[in-house]
């Protein structure tokens, strides 16, 4: 079975690249963005925490994203693999996340990190919250606080996924077509060609 976590920065394509691998492999795509502004649209009570941790470019609680990631591993179980997209974010979620593979007796095929510069981040995302009018990409200042809390608490789990020899750098600038073919390329080079649906 093949698992990715796909990683990088806010603005970095995650969502993009996961929808691409997912439609051209078979494999589910998890994403907690998604999720999330899901429960906030619907004005649950994770949706109502979610949405106020969110407009201050915070994250959201671990043990909250935890359990919806259990809840999506055990509703796909019979999935040929996953893509996580925007999880884990933390050392104690990429921590959690192993012991839940145990559990399913599963383990993390890769850790495929989009490398995109800062500035370029700060563009997209200010551009992709004109477009969308998604509150925690409207402004200026949620967006860099975003991006300094992605510093502070998620880039530590790269090393994490290194010392597993699972940390995986991709140049995430470019076209789309050809960020997508440098991670089929690096997947197909480290563990042979993906399954087709």
């Amino acid at each position: 079975m093949l698992i990715i976590v796909l990683f990088g920065a806010p603005g970095a394509g995650k969502g993009t690249q996961a929808v691409l691998m997912a439609n051209t492999h078979g494999l589910i795509h998890v994403s907690t963005g998604d999720m999330l502004r899901q429960e906030i649209a619907a004005q649950t009570e994770l949706g109502k925490l979610a949405e106020a941790t969110i407009y201050k470019g915070e994250l959201v609680p671990d043990e909250l994203v935890v359990a919806m990631m259990r809840e999506q591993i055990e509703k796909y179980a019979g999935a040929k693999g996953f893509i996580f997209d925007g999880f884990p974010r933390t050392r104690a979620q990429a921590q959690a996340l192993d012991q839940l593979m145990e559990e399913k007796r599963m383990s993390i095929t890769a850790m495929l990190a989009l490398d995109v510069p800062t500035e370029e981040l700060l563009n997209r995302l200010k551009k992709r919250g004109e477009i969308s009018g998604r509150t925690d990409d409207l402004f200026l200042d949620v967006i860099q606080n975003r991006i300094n809390v992605y510093h502070q608490k998620t880039i530590p789990i790269i090393e994490y996924y290194r010392a597993q020899q699972k940390y995986h750098p991709i140049e995430g600038t470019g076209s789309i077509k050809e960020v997508s073919e440098r991670i089929n390329e690096r997947i197909r080079e480290l563990y042979g060609c993906l399954p087709v649906k």
